[in-house]
């Protein structure tokens, strides 16, 4: 094997062993994450092993200042909307998922719009994402939004030259008044090199649990890199607003995306710790006359493990 087959080989490996992390991450709690996080499931140099814990530790750190954002929005009726925009496996989903890994689902919820159907394509343009939009105390976390015409749309082709130029017409009017309207809005776009988006793919590919990630649509996006490049710098140009600038978080390293985008998220919130009454676990009421009637052996699931 050359050595430009055993570095791709290393590559697609990390890729991987970065994926058992992830499933690793949702079963983690504080107390046992450094034990894990030292590698003893993996073959790590010691400096691996070293990254890895400051990875773990500083993402139930953030995490936990996550949980303090949250409390402040419930408790001021902070409107909040993130968007999330890259290229495919650019590490949206995963960054996405570790904001809202800890939080309540009734507060932070993430809106995945599917294409629109039929109906949808006869409304104004904004109509279905504007129904997404939060309430106050709420936060919503859109992975792709509506800059899917500034991207996708206007390089397969789904979307008229008017249809385009419109858009950036209308985007930045839009967006200011969502912030007019109290809503703060935060533009996260996440950028990776040519080579680690094929190393990503590839990953994909060979892994039986990650194909369904890879669409036509993300094989189409990866032959028209140069295309997606040109609509990127265009959407960048006209739409950096100061009511709502974009954020670049490099993202090649996908772990250090996610620590740095958490982290300057937190740092553009004013949010401060609030102070909850003590919780304190009320004793169980006894009744004499009660009497739990048996399970039904038929509906009990049976015990395979």
């Amino acid at each position: 094997m050359n050595p430009l087959d055993e570095d791709l080989v290393r590559r697609i490996h990390n890729e991987l062993r970065d994926d058992l992390d992830e499933e690793l991450e949702l079963e983690l709690e504080d107390r046992n994450a450094e034990r894990i996080a030292n590698g003893s499931e993996l073959s790590l140099t010691e400096q691996d092993q070293t990254a890895r814990r400051l990875y773990f530790r500083e993402l139930f750190r953030l995490q936990g200042e996550l949980v303090k954002l949250q409390d402040w929005v419930v408790a001021t009726g902070h409107k909040l909307v993130i968007l999330f925009e890259g290229r495919d496996a650019a590490g949206k989903g995963g960054v996405i998922k570790r904001i809202t890994q800890r939080l309540n689902p009734r507060v932070c919820r993430v809106a995945a719009l599917p294409a629109p159907n039929d109906r949808e394509r006869t409304q104004w343009y904004f109509q279905r994402y504007a129904t997404h939009l939060p309430a106050a105390g709420e936060i919503v976390l859109f992975d792709r939004s509506w800059y899917n015409r500034a991207g996708v749309e206007r390089v397969m082709g789904f979307c008229t030259d008017d249809q385009y130029e419109e858009f950036f017409r209308s985007a930045p009017e839009f967006e200011r008044m969502l912030v007019r309207s109290g809503i703060q809005l935060v533009k996260y776009w996440f950028s990776i090199s040519d080579e680690e988006q094929r190393i990503r793919f590839l990953g994909r590919i060979h892994d039986p649990l990650k194909q369904w990630k890879l669409s036509p649509m993300d094989l189409e996006s990866r032959r028209r890199w140069e295309d997606y490049t040109k609509a990127k710098e265009i959407m960048l140009e006209r739409t950096h607003i100061p009511e709502a600038p974009w954020w670049v978080v490099k993202g090649d390293d996908k772990k250090k995306a996610r620590l740095n985008c958490i982290h300057h998220l937190l740092a553009l919130m004013p949010y401060s710790e609030v102070v909850h009454p003590t919780i304190e676990m009320p004793e169980r009421e006894h009744h004499e006359d009660y009497l739990r009637n048996p399970v039904p052996q038929q509906i009990i699931v049976p015990e395979v493990y």
